[in-house]
């Protein structure tokens, strides 16, 4: 294998490995080689040429990974992924040592049950290993500035131990509490942007059928209590039609699930959350599950039977 070139005071750099390369994780571990960290890096589609360019390190598999890296960091797409990267076949545990005197710590930055993230922490810390939950929000826009919102669940001490590295891919990282607490944060961060997401979509789809122009309502918005993020950047990709996935409708819906089966097991009521799964089940069967979550404009055109009149569409413009 042949050694990349680190810069002399690298020899005292953590040592890191990457698993899951998408949309996400590519610019996250990019960002991790440019701050100067030896970083083993594995994807089921295989590791791109634009991190190994730089020194990313190929590795065959996750166990590999794990015999390789201080700090293993997963992104991934679902809760099965992450638990068979951890304990399947060539999977990180295979990968750690057995009563190490310096423990590996492995952080989940995947999207994922609370309940099993807790197990998952349970069963690695039995190994003499650390975990921590670190799930972000800021889309593929956050992942490639390296501004992602990132929630962690944590002992504060391994927090102490990892805050250096997060903050190489985001702007705003916060302790919520113990392993489990980072993925109960993310949930509650996906009911707001779905939610939210919705509400656009409908004043959106409301105001152009009234015959405004739905980017000159956008525009004001954004000036008054009703500006988001959401309507900032969602909302333009709604006007534009322009779908090329940030964040898909598939992974959005797949996380609501996730709040709303938690929600079950603590008895709690999430109408709201429940009212945009439903329409995202709509999009999927509509064939937008690999566009942008702001799609599910589409839903609320279709029910409107009316399509945004956009600028460019209007005589007026241009």
């Amino acid at each position: 294998m042949i050694k990349p070139y680190f810069p002399d005071n690298s020899m005292h750099m953590t040592t890191i490995g990457f698993i899951g390369l998408g949309i996400m994780g590519k610019p996250m571990a990019g960002h991790l080689i440019r701050g100067g960290h030896p970083v083993y890096l594995h994807s089921r589609s295989g590791v791109p040429g634009e991190l190994t360019a730089p020194g990313g390190i190929t590795c065959p598999t996750p166990q590999a990974i794990a015999e390789q890296a201080d700090i293993i960091i997963l992104m991934l797409p679902d809760t099965p992924d992450v638990e068979k990267v951890l304990f399947g076949e060539n999977g990180v545990v295979q990968g750690l040592p057995v009563n190490p005197a310096q423990p590996k710590i492995i952080i989940d930055m995947s999207t994922i049950s609370p309940a099993r993230t807790r197990d998952f922490a349970a069963r690695i810390r039995q190994s003499g290993h650390e975990y921590a939950d670190a799930p972000v929000s800021g889309g593929d826009i956050g992942a490639r500035n390296a501004a992602l919102t990132i929630m962690v669940g944590a002992t504060e001490a391994v927090f102490a131990k990892i805050e250096p590295i997060l903050t190489l891919m985001g702007k705003t990282i916060t302790r919520i509490g113990d392993p489990g607490t980072g993925q109960v944060c993310k949930a509650a961060n996906q009911i707001i942007a779905a939610l939210t997401l919705e509400a656009v979509s409908e004043a959106l789809v409301l105001a152009s059928k009234a015959g405004a122009d739905p980017d000159k309502v956008r525009q004001a918005l954004l000036g008054g209590f009703a500006a988001s993020r959401i309507l900032e950047v969602h909302g333009e990709r709604m006007i534009k039609h322009a779908f090329t996935p940030g964040f898909r409708v598939d992974l959005h819906r797949k996380d609501l699930g996730i709040a709303l089966d938690y929600a079950t097991e603590l008895g709690v009521s999430l109408p709201g959350t429940a009212l945009v799964q439903s329409l995202y089940n709509a999009s999927v069967a509509r064939g937008d599950a690999q566009q942008d979550s702001a799609a599910i404009i589409c839903i609320l055109e279709q029910l409107a039977s009316h399509t945004l009149n956009t600028p460019a569409k209007s005589s007026h413009e241009h």
